[in-house]
């Protein structure tokens, strides 16, 4: 039997309503659906609005690009941390932007705010990207604080932690523009997919106008009519006119009616990942290092971090996992610094934290479907490893 590093969270029951629904024959691509189940994001989450795109990635891309075209970006410049996802980093180098590299804390494994004091100082960035690593939750007062007194948006990649909350408030209400995944194996999946949450109705407008070519389709009649009165179009070129350089991020009614099931059961597959994490933590925490939680702070775990103090007791970890049939990976990919794209560019950046997560870090697998016996498994041979 194998422990899987992820599961699928769209089960035998998901697939036949699937299959119920189209035999009625409904229309697949976007459409009412996709309306009604960001309707359902938005107040799962807390937010006034959400932007159902085809990959968490594209959410990334596209919360950059509303703005760069709402003309929020002064010196371009955006600082991304180094222990994050390559879709954090790749838009801010593709959209001519450039990036600041900031290393991660060793509790939490969010941003350092040290490190990001000092950047926001010399720099004066125009942005921030805040990446919650798998689930855990920043110190999102202290982030909120700093972005404050040095003027600067932040937006939240919270693709790995779908139902944390900081002070009882979900993540995806402290940033101008929050992301989303519902990629396979995240909190909950439509296929392939994300989101963006925002409470901005000006940057909303914007993100369904780029999600989709440009044009106004999606707007508010108001919306619509102020655009047509400004640019002088008539109603029937109306529906094919492009008011910004927009792309096509849509994701389909199809994956909507898959997340609104998810909906429904999302909050019971997270109480669970939560109750696996605190095993983890009670069978770990006095062995060796083991990930703290902000005070207030509610994780959504999405998997469990693993540091190990040398290369060699790493290495050790990964065979050991491997000849009992479980699943790691590096601890999301690494540091962003020692990444050939960035490498190519920018040259090899060594940040303390980030650099020794690339070298001695990996992650385990936490879902909803795991047994006391699978965590208990890993649990030992972390701690077999650790004494290597």
């Amino acid at each position: 039997m194998t422990i899987r590093l992820v599961e699928d969270t769209i089960d035998a029951q998901d697939i036949d309503k699937l299959i119920e629904w189209l035999r009625t024959y409904p229309r697949l691509t976007k459409g009412p659906l996709t309306i009604e189940f960001e309707k359902k994001f938005s107040e799962w989450v807390g937010t006034k609005y959400s932007v159902f795109v085809n990959s968490g990635s594209s959410a990334n891309l596209l919360m950059l690009y509303a703005l760069v075209t709402s003309g929020m970006m002064k010196n371009r410049k955006v600082v991304v941390p180094a222990l994050s996802w390559a879709t954090d980093l790749a838009p801010v180098i593709q959209l001519g932007m450039h990036p600041l590299l900031v290393d991660c804390n060793m509790s939490t494994l969010s941003v350092d705010t040290n490190h990001l004091r000092n950047i926001f100082e010399k720099e004066r960035p125009d942005a921030l990207i805040v990446v919650s690593a798998l689930g855990l939750s920043p110190n999102m007062q202290e982030i909120v604080n700093l972005c404050n007194e040095y003027n600067v948006i932040l937006l939240e990649d919270n693709c790995e932690s779908q139902g944390t909350s900081y002070n009882g408030i979900k993540l995806g209400n402290f940033g101008l523009m929050s992301s989303f995944s519902t990629y396979f194996g995240h909190i909950m999946s439509t296929i392939e997919g994300g989101v963006i949450t925002t409470n901005d109705e000006k940057i909303y407008e914007m993100l369904i106008q780029l999600r989709s070519h440009g044009w106004s389709r999606d707007l508010s009649a108001t919306s619509k009519e102020t655009l047509r009165n400004e640019w002088g179009i008539d109603k029937f070129s109306e529906l094919y006119t492009f008011y910004e350089p927009g792309f096509n991020l849509r994701a389909t009614d199809l994956q909507a009616f898959i997340g609104i099931g998810q909906l429904e059961k999302v909050d019971a597959m997270i109480a669970q990942r939560n109750k696996n994490f605190h095993l983890f933590k009670q069978l770990l925490e006095p062995h060796v290092w083991f990930p703290r939680e902000e005070k207030n702070s509610f994780t959504a775990s999405f998997c469990i971090p693993v540091i190990m103090e040398t290369e060699q007791q790493k290495q050790t970890l990964i065979d050991l996992l491997a000849e009992h049939n479980i699943e790691c990976r590096p601890l999301i990919s690494g540091s962003m610094g020692t990444q050939p794209f960035y490498k190519k560019l920018y040259g090899e950046l060594i940040l303390p934290n980030s650099s020794l997560i690339d070298r001695c870090g990996l992650y385990v697998p936490n879902h909803p479907t795991m047994s006391e016996q699978d965590i208990q498994l890993i649990c030992e041979l972390i701690i077999k490893a650790s004494k290597m």
